[in-house]
Order: structure tokens, then sequence, then C-alpha cells
């Protein structure tokens, strides 16, 4: 029995980080480039949500469909976006609306955030967020929200 080489086993290595067909999309090619440049209020806020410090996982730049979202918490499906200036100008406020649109029709929560208020605020943007995940207006184990003119 002959052993290859150290280093060269018989299994092909892709290039540009290999991976099943998932990992080969280009939502996840833009959301790794995205990690690389984030911006400085999503650095702050980001270095506030890793590694659970509120008490529940987040991810950053986290493709969801066609779209890569700033900030993700799964356990509580909640969208995290930091909008900078430039949200206010052009079509970004109607491009940012059909965005959130397709996330709350795939069943996420979206919370806005203005870049100003992490640079200003950031305590109180944490506490939003926490709030928001950790005690969100429906939970699924409850059943289904009541609808208009039921009874709660």
């Amino acid at each position: 029995m002959i052993l290859p080489e150290t280093g060269r086993g018989t299994v092909r290595q892709r290039a540009n980080g290999g991976g099943g067909r998932a990992l080969r999309k280009s939502a996840v090619y833009t959301a790794r480039k995205l990690r690389r440049s984030m911006t400085l209020p999503e650095s702050v806020l980001w270095q506030q949500l890793r590694g659970k410090k509120l008490g529940f996982k987040v991810r950053r730049q986290h493709p969801i469909g066609p779209y890569v979202v700033d900030f993700f918490a799964g356990e509580s499906r909640l969208v995290i976006e930091v909008d900078g200036e430039a949200h206010n100008r052009a079509d970004r406020p109607l491009r940012d609306e059909m965005r959130d649109s397709y996330l709350r029709e795939q069943s996420f929560r979206v919370l806005r955030i203005a870049a100003v208020d992490v640079l200003n605020n950031l305590s109180g943007v944490l506490e939003s967020i926490a709030a928001e995940a950790t005690d969100p207006l429906h939970r699924p184990s409850d059943g289904p929200p009541p609808r208009a003119g039921e009874d709660l």
C-alpha cells in the first residue's frame, strides 16, 4: 500500500474557497467581500454583537435569498440593518422597502438602525436589539397570531 506524500491527497481542492454548490453562490462571495469592508458603524456594532455577548448568536453580512443582510439573529429570525446617509438618497428608500417586503414574506423581522445612532447611542441600540431578539411580538410556539376581529 502506497500512501500519498504529505499534503497531497486524492481530494481535489477548488479555487475560491471550494465547498459545496451552496457556498459557491454569488451571494456568498458578496457576503465574504462585505465582511472585509464593513463601515465604521457596522464594525462598532459587530464588536458588541459577536460571540453571543447579548445572549444570542448573531451573524454578520449573512446572505438571505438574493440579499446580504448586515446582521442576522437566526433564533429569533431578526434581520438588523444599519442605515447610513446613503439610504435616504435617490432610489434607496424604494429599494430598501422592496428588500424589507421580501424579507417579511420569508418570515423575517427587520430592524433598521441609523448609523448615527450606533455611533452616538450604542447602549440604547444594543438594548433595542436585545429587546427585539429576546421578546418578539409573536412567538411561533403560541400558534398563529389572531386575525382581525378574533378575540385574543
